[in-house]
C-alpha cells in the first residue's frame, strides 16, 4: 500500500500512523506499507525492495493528475446539462479507460532533464486528450437549465475525493439541482510553487542563490501552467483555467497572511474572493475535516470576508463521525438561497437580451452545436451557465450590479 505523508499543522503526518494500527488489530503486521514524502521528486526504494520514485514515475504522476483534472472539469460541466442521464457517465468511463491505457504505453524517452523535455514538448498527451474530447461530442445537452454554480474548497483531501470521505457532496450537490465546480488538483501544485517563490523573494539579499532559485521556481510554474493550458485547449478550451496564485495570495492579503502554510494556506480566502469577484460560483462550499487546524482559521478568517462581503454565500461544512443528514441540512439552506439567485441572474439576464424562452428556445435549434458538450458558451459576465448561454445567444455581456463589489477591506 502506498501513500503520501508530510508534516503540518494537521493530521496529515499521523494518517499513515493510523494505518499501521489499523493493520495491526487485524493481524497483518507484515503488511507492506510504502510512505512517500510529497516533497521528493526522486527517491531511492529502500535496500529491501519498495517504491522507486523516480522521474519516470514523478513526471507520469503529475501528467497523468493534470489529465485527470482536465477530464474532471469537463465531466461537471457536461452533467448537470444532459438531455440523456447517464450518458456523460458513459463518456467519462471510457475515457479514463483510454487513458489508462495511454499512460500504460507512455514512451520512455531519455534519462532524466530529457524525459522532462520529452514531456513538455511532446503532443502524445494532448492527442490523447483530443480524442477523448471527440466521444463528448455525442453528447446533447441543455445549457438553458438555470442551476446555481457551487465551487468547492477546503481541505485538500476532502475538497477532491468524490465519495463517503466527504459525504458524497459533489453527487448530492448535482442531485439538488447545482452544477458543482470541483477542485483541482493542479491549483495545489501550483500553490507550492508560489509558497515556495515567495519564501525564496523574501531571502533575497540574504542567502545568495535566493533570486536564481525563485526565478527557477516561476519558471516552472509558468511550464506547469502552459501545459495544463494546452491541455485545456484540447478540450477546446471548456475546461475551468487556474486562478493566478498571486491574485490568490493579494484577495487573501487582509485577512490571511500568506506564510501560514498549513494546508492549503491563504488559498481558501483566496479562492473564495476569486469566485466571488470574478463571478465564477453563485456559492462556495468549503469541506474541512474534524480538528483541521488551517482550515478552522481559514473559517475564522471568513468572519471578515463576510463582514465585507455580505453577498457572498458561504456553506462551511465540517466532516466529522455526524450523521451526514446534519451537515447537508446545513448545505441545503445556502444552496436554497443559491437557487434563488441562479434564477434572478437568469430574469436579468432574460430582460437585458430581451428574448423570451421561445425565442430563445428558436436560436438553440437554429444552432444546433451550442446543443453539444464540445461547444464552449464563453463566460459573459454572468456565474450560471443558462444565463450565459442565453447572453451568448444575443451577443451581449451582463452588466454589473454591484453585488460583487463593497468597500475595500482596511
Amino acid at each position: 500500500y502506498v501513500t503520501v505523508g508530510s508534516c503540518g499543522a494537521c493530521r496529515f503526518g499521523q494518517y499513515h500512523q493510523s494505518h499501521e494500527l489499523a493493520l495491526r488489530n487485524v493481524g497483518l503486521e507484515a503488511f507492506r506499507r510504502v510512505l512517500v514524502d510529497q516533497h521528493n521528486l526522486e527517491t531511492e526504494g529502500p535496500a529491501d525492495g519498495g517504491l522507486d520514485i523516480n522521474m519516470p514515475l514523478t513526471l507520469g504522476v503529475i501528467w497523468a493528475i493534470l489529465c485527470a483534472d482536465v477530464i474532471q472539469s469537463l465531466e461537471y460541466q457536461t452533467r448537470p446539462y444532459e438531455v440523456e442521464p447517464g450518458s456523460t457517465d458513459d463518456v467519462v468511463r471510457e475515457s479514463i479507460d483510454y487513458l489508462s491505457d495511454v499512460f500504460r504505453h507512455r514512451p520512455v524517452k531519455g534519462r532524466k532533464w530529457g524525459l522532462a523535455a520529452w514531456h513538455l514538448s511532446t503532443g502524445y498527451f494532448v492527442q490523447a486528450l483530443r480524442d477523448v474530447f471527440r466521444n463528448f461530442e455525442a453528447i446533447q445537452v441543455d445549457r438553458l437549465r438555470p442551476k446555481p454554480v457551487v465551487k468547492l474548497t477546503g481541505e485538500f483531501y476532502l475538497q477532491t475525493v468524490e465519495g463517503e470521505p466527504n459525504y458524497n457532496m459533489h453527487a448530492w450537490l448535482e442531485s439538488e439541482g447545482a452544477e458543482v465546480v470541483p477542485a483541482p488538483i493542479a491549483v495545489w501544485l501550483d500553490y507550492l510553487l508560489r509558497f515556495r517563490v515567495q519564501a525564496c523573494e523574501e531571502r533575497i539579499g540574504i542567502d545568495a542563490g535566493a533570486r536564481v532559485t525563485a526565478a527557477a521556481l516561476r519558471a516552472t510554474q509558468r511550464l506547469l501552467r502552459w501545459t495544463y493550458d494546452r491541455m485545456r485547449a484540447a478540450c477546446g478550451g471548456i475546461p475551468h483555467d487556474l486562478p493566478d496564485q498571486y491574485e490568490l495570495s493579494r484577495l487573501a492579503a487582509p485577512y490571511y497572511h500568506h506564510r501560514l502554510s498549513g494546508g492549503e494556506g491563504d488559498m481558501l480566502i483566496g479562492k473564495v474572493l476569486w469566485a466571488h469577484k470574478r463571478r465564477k460560483a453563485h456559492m462556495i462550499c468549503e469541506l474541512s475535516p474534524y480538528g483541521c487546524m488551517p482550515t478552522t482559521m481559514s473559517i475564522g478568517a471568513m468572519a471578515g470576508v463576510l463582514g465585507h462581503y455580505p453577498h457572498l454565500l458561504y456553506a462551511p461544512i465540517e466532516v466529522k463521525g455526524d450523521a451526514d443528514a446534519h451537515a447537508l441540512s446545513r448545505c441545503q439552506m445556502i444552496l436554497t438561497e443559491a437557487k434563488a439567485r441562479a434564477m434572478s441572474e437568469y430574469d436579468r439576464a432574460a430582460e437585458v437580451t430581451g428574448l423570451t424562452p421561445e425565442q430563445a428556445r428558436s436560436l438553440l435549434a437554429n444552432n444546433p452545436a451550442i446543443s453539444r458538450a464540445t461547444y464552449r458558451v464563453p463566460h459573459c459576465g454572468a456565474a450560471g451557465m443558462a444565463a450565459n448561454t442565453l447572453l451568448h445567444l444575443a451577443g451581449q455581456r451582463l452588466p454589473d450590479s454591484g453585488a460583487s463589489s463593497t468597500r475595500e477591506a482596511p
